[in-house]
């Protein structure tokens, strides 16, 4: 059989075959790609294109030097330099400026050769990568196979705590195959592994290491300071394997939770981008001479967090009524001011091209939840709904919720939880709670980590045999129209089984000083999936 190929074009730094890159991720189905890619070869460009499209949009030559502040929603104690235990927009745009991975995503969601210069496959499941020679940590060992080998075969330990674990543990064993070659066998087939090892936390860390005081990587930037809950900084890697990168001199990455402060320190020139900008101050920032807001439309969603390992969520019947609570409408306009897109509670928005569009739309029906909440035996109670403004509009919509709930004589206690140390000591932690989850570059990595039984992520702590199944049958399934049945079916599953609730889809709002050029926006995450500090530049 002949092997598919994901390689670079060494001399331009772009894809060989751009033609076939562009159907493949413009409607092209999973069938017509492996067509095409067991017919001769795919091949995407090394990740430095990203910039080369940026660059293109702004029609600017890259200036080198200046320092940047970058100001994130949230930050705590447990932040951290260990790419695998990232949790949270600050840890992923820190790892990504000291480290790199072997891959990564660009603005279309297709896979970049960074660290893997190729990477080649005959049957999904044994994968063979040749690794990208030249390549240096900050401490000037070179990146050998045995680096990558204990990167990611760490993340199946469960004394790791790895984020990452549900997708490890599809590695059956990685092994070094030549002196710059590493071999990863699947423990079934998976045609998304190029796509998976983009996930932050399989970034590339130094064979050994076991202490993330400081952070040797491979990346743009060194670690400079590191103060958990406080700031990082990082400098530029002047030995950086990328000729001419950073543009940067100096990053400087911090938490500022309260939003109206994050808006007030973009405003007074404190810092030069934001992320989670509430809807409420989009003009204000648009009407501010030398900002603007970046709008990008994605996959991501705060969702209602029922578990259903513990009362009351044990009820389906309560699950099924605190989602019929929900009017979306209400929702889209009151909390997000438009900036959103109805959700059915189904984690795969519009926009990927396994949507389960057919799913008939849960309305908010008052009497339907009363009737459900009735059987779970809690009408008349007072049930506590914990949020935070670290879940974007979960405030909102609990309030929301709460004039709903009081309709039919259900009383939501509605518990103001500060953003510091909110995911580490309520999130997922409480019987009624909110979640805030990024988009992921595929469905397979949303259902892994989100849904799968024995998920470190699994919000609700739903467990359900047939989902886990389907889950495993898809990966190998290259028959585009079955595999997208069975996600619909997953879908089905989450919409009428799981306990979590997907009001709407939130457009990223990010604020952003107009001095940053080289800005590619892409629909993962913040800036440019938390990436962005290898790629901008501040203007003259």
């Amino acid at each position: 059989m002949t092997t598919n190929k994901f390689e670079q074009d060494k001399a331009s730094g772009q894809s060989s075959t751009g033609e076939k890159l562009e159907s493949a991720h413009a409607g092209f189905t999973r069938r017509d790609m492996m067509r095409t890619v067991l017919a001769g070869s795919m091949m995407v460009g090394t990740a430095g294109s990203m910039l080369a499209v940026a660059g293109n949009a702004y029609a600017q030559t890259p200036r080198r030097g200046g320092k940047i502040k970058i100001a994130t929603q949230s930050s705590s104690t447990a932040d951290t330099l260990d790419p695998a235990k990232a949790a949270l927009s600050t840890d992923y745009t820190r790892v990504n400026m000291f480290y790199n991975g072997l891959t990564t995503l660009d603005a279309k969601l297709a896979p970049q050769m960074v660290l893997a210069e190729e990477i080649n496959t005959s049957d999904a499941t044994l994968w063979t990568i040749k690794l990208r020679s030249g390549v240096r940590f900050h401490d000037g060992k070179p990146l050998t196979p045995a680096d990558v080998v204990y990167s990611l075969m760490r993340h199946k330990d469960p004394a790791t705590a790895s984020k990452a674990k549900a997708l490890a543990d599809q590695f059956e064993s990685i092994k070094a195959s030549g002196p710059n070659e590493v071999q990863i066998k699947l423990t079934g087939p998976n045609a998304d592994l190029p796509v998976i090892l983009a996930t932050a936390q399989f970034l590339i860390i130094k064979d050994g290491t076991t202490t993330f005081t400081t952070a040797n990587g491979t990346g743009a930037f060194k670690c400079k300071e590191f103060t958990p809950g406080v700031r990082t900084v990082g400098v530029r890697n002047e030995e950086y394997w990328k000729s001419g990168k950073p543009y940067l001199d100096e990053v400087e990455l911090f938490g500022i939770p309260d939003e109206a402060a994050r808006i007030n320190a973009l405003l007074s020139g404190d810092v030069h981008w934001i992320n989670e900008v509430n809807p409420r101050s989009t003009q204000r920032v648009k009407s501010s001479p030398g900002y603007t807001v970046l709008e990008t439309k994605s996959g991501l969603y705060t969702d209602l967090v029922i578990r259903q390992d513990v009362a009351p969520g044990k009820s389906d019947d309560f699950t099924l009524g605190m989602k019929y609570l929900m009017d979306r409408e209400q929702i889209k306009t009151a909390a997000f001011r438009g900036y959103a897109v109805i959700g059915n509670d189904q984690p795969i928005d519009p926009t990927n091209r396994f949507h389960f569009a057919g799913l008939p739309q849960r309305p908010y029906d008052p009497d339907k939840a009363k009737f459900h909440l009735q059987k779970a035996g809690v009408i008349g109670s007072t049930i506590p709904l914990v949020a935070t403004v670290a879940a974007a509009g979960s405030v909102d919509i609990a309030l929301l919720m709460q004039q709903s709930a009081q309709k039919i004589g259900l009383k939501l206690d509605v518990k103001r939880m500060p953003a510091d140390g909110y995911w580490s000591n309520q999130w997922m932690k409480v019987p009624l709670g909110f979640g805030n989850i990024n988009p992921r570059p595929s469905a397979d990595i949303l259902f892994t980590q989100f849904f799968k039984s024995d998920s470190a992520w699994n919000e609700s702590g739903w467990k359900n045999e047939q989902f886990d199944q389907l889950l495993v049958a898809a990966r190998a399934q290259t028959d585009f129209a079955k595999r997208k049945q069975m996600y619909a079916d997953m879908q089905v599953l989450v919409h009428d089984k799981c306990g979590i609730g997907v009001p709407v889809f939130i457009v990223n709002l990010e604020g952003v000083s107009s001095k940053i050029k080289g800005i590619q926006p892409i629909p993962l995450g913040a800036f440019m999936n938390y990436t962005a500090a290898e790629y901008v530049w501040l203007e003259a």
